[in-house]
C-alpha cells in the first residue's frame, strides 16, 4: 500500500489513465457529423472511428493484460500511452495534411486502441495490487469515477477544439498522454516481488481454473459491463445526431449538453465507490437496482420527444449506470488472486470495449429502423442483465469482519 503522505498522488495518478482511455471515444462525439460532413463519408463510416478503436482495444486487452501480470503494470502503461498518443498525432496529421485522410484516420485510432488496452483495465488491475480491504472499493469507485469525469468533460473539450479546427481533438491526445505518463513514472510505485513470473502453461492453467469456478457469474458481471458501455455510447451518438440535425445545437452548448448525463453517472458512480466497502449483498443489489432503473428510464424513452423531458428520463438511467459499473468493478477485481488479476479485468475491460465498439454503429442502425424500437431493444437488454446477475450472482449469507478484510472474494460469492 502507498505511503500516507503519497497516497492521493497515487491515486490521482492512477486515476489519470482511465480519464486519458474514455477521451478517445467521448472528445470525438461531438464533432462526428462535422467529421462526416468535411470527409464526405456515411453515417456508418463516421461511427466506425470509433468502433475501430474500440475493437483494437477489445483484441489487445487480453495480450497486455497477460504481459502485465507477467512483468509489471507500469511496464505496459507507460509504452501504451505513448502509443496511445503517437495514434492521435497520425489521425490529425492525416486528417490536416493526408490525401485519403479517412483511411489514415482509421489507422491512427487502430493504433490509438491498442494502447488504449494497457491503461484502464491495467489500472483497475493495478489499484487491486496497491489497495486492500474497503479502502480498494473506495479507490476502484474513484477510478470509475475519473472514467466517467473524462467523458463529463470531454465532449466539451472536443467541442472547444473543434471551434479552432475539426480535427484539432487529435492532436490534443499527445498532450494528455504525456501528463499521465509523467504521473505514472513519478507517483505510482509498485511492490517489488522476488517471485519469477509463472510460466505460460501454467499461468493459462490457474485461469482454466478462476474461469471453471467462477466462469457463470463472471460471465454476467462481464456481459453487465458490456451492455452498459453499449447503451452509453449507443444513447450518446443517437443524442450527437439529433442536437445538430433536429435542434441545431453545435459548438460548446453541445458538448454541455452530451454530458449532463455522464455528470449524473460520474457522481453517482463515485458516491457508489465510496460507499460499498466489501458488502457483497449491497453489491449486488446495488447493480440490480442500477439496471432495472436503466430498464425502466430506456423503456419510458419512447413517450418523450422534446429535449427537456427527454433528458430529465434519461438521466435516470445514467444514475442506474453509475451503480452498477463501479458494484462490477469490485467483485471483478476482487476475484481473483493478483498473480491472475492483470488478465481477469483485462479481459473485461475488453468486452467493455466491444460494448463501446457496437454501440455507434448497431445504433446507427437502429436509428434508420424504429425510435421507439431502438429504446425498447435497449430496455431488453438492460433487463435481461439484471434477471442474469439476480440468478447467477450468490453472495454467503454471512459475512464476518475477518472475511471483510480478505484479499480476494473467494470465501464471499458462492456460484451457481
Amino acid at each position: 500500500m502507498p505511503k500516507q503522505k503519497h497516497k492521493g498522488m497515487t491515486i490521482f495518478a492512477i486515476g489519470s489513465i482511465p480519464m486519458i482511455l474514455v477521451l478517445g471515444n467521448s472528445m470525438l462525439i461531438p464533432i462526428l457529423p462535422k467529421m462526416k460532413s468535411e470527409l464526405d463519408i456515411s453515417q456508418f463510416q463516421v461511427s466506425l472511428v470509433i468502433s475501430v478503436f474500440s475493437i483494437a482495444a477489445a483484441i489487445s486487452i487480453p495480450v497486455l493484460g497477460y504481459f502485465s501480470d507477467r512483468f509489471s503494470r507500469k511496464a505496459v502503461i507507460i509504452p501504451a500511452l505513448i502509443l496511445y498518443g503517437i495514434g492521435g498525432l497520425l489521425a490529425g496529421a492525416s486528417a490536416a495534411w493526408f490525401g485519403s485522410s479517412y483511411t489514415w484516420i482509421l489507422a491512427g485510432r487502430i493504433m490509438q486502441g491498442i494502447g488504449a488496452a494497457g491503461t484502464a483495465p491495467i489500472a483497475m488491475a493495478l489499484t487491486g495490487d496497491l489497495f486492500k480491504g474497503g479502502e480498494q472499493s473506495k479507490v476502484l469507485g474513484l477510478v470509475e469515477a475519473s472514467n466517467g469525469f473524462g467523458k463529463v468533460i470531454s465532449p466539451i473539450i472536443g467541442s472547444l477544439l473543434a471551434l479552432i479546427f475539426w480535427y484539432a481533438a487529435f492532436f490534443a491526445f499527445p498532450i494528455f498522454c504525456f501528463l499521465s505518463v509523467l504521473l505514472t513514472i513519478f507517483f505510482i510505485k509498485e511492490k517489488k516481488t522476488k517471485k519469477e513470473p509463472p510460466p505460460v502453461g501454467k499461468y493459462v492453467k490457474g485461469l482454466v481454473s478462476v474461469f471453471k469456478t467462477e466462469g457463470r457469474w463472471l460471465f454476467a458481471a462481464y456481459l453487465t459491463g458490456a451492455v452498459c458501455l453499449f447503451t452509453l455510447f449507443g444513447i450518446l451518438f443517437y443524442i450527437s445526431d439529433i442536437l445538430e440535425k433536429d435542434y441545431q445545437i453545435d459548438g460548446i452548448l453541445k458538448g454541455a449538453i452530451l454530458a449532463i448525463p455522464l455528470l449524473f453517472m460520474t457522481t453517482t458512480s463515485y458516491i457508489t465507490g465510496s460507499k460499498i466497502g466489501k458488502r457483497m449483498k449491497l453489491m449486488k443489489a446495488l447493480i440490480i437496482i442500477g439496471l432495472l432503473l436503466m430498464t425502466g428510464s430506456f423503456a419510458s424513452l419512447i413517450f418523450f420527444k422534446k429535449l427537456v423531458p427527454f433528458f430529465s428520463v434519461l438521466v435516470i438511467s445514467s444514475i442506474g449506470t453509475g451503480l452498477v459499473l463501479p458494484c462490477i468493478n469490485s467483485f471483478i477485481t476482487g476475484s481473483v488472486p493478483a498473480d491472475r488479476r492483470g488478465f481477469v479485468t483485462s479481459l473485461y475491460g475488453s468486452v467493455r470495449f466491444l460494448g463501446v465498439a457496437i454501440g455507434p454503429p448497431i445504433f446507427s442502425k437502429l436509428m434508420d429502423w424504429s425510435r421507439s424500437g431502438m429504446f425498447l431493444t435497449t430496455a431488453g437488454l438492460t433487463l435481461i442483465c439484471a434477471l442474469l446477475c439476480m440468478v447467477l450472482i450468490h453472495v454467503a449469507k454471512k459475512e464476518s469482519s475477518k472475511e471483510k478484510e480478505n484479499d480476494t472474494l473467494f470465501e464471499k460469492l458462492q456460484f451457481t
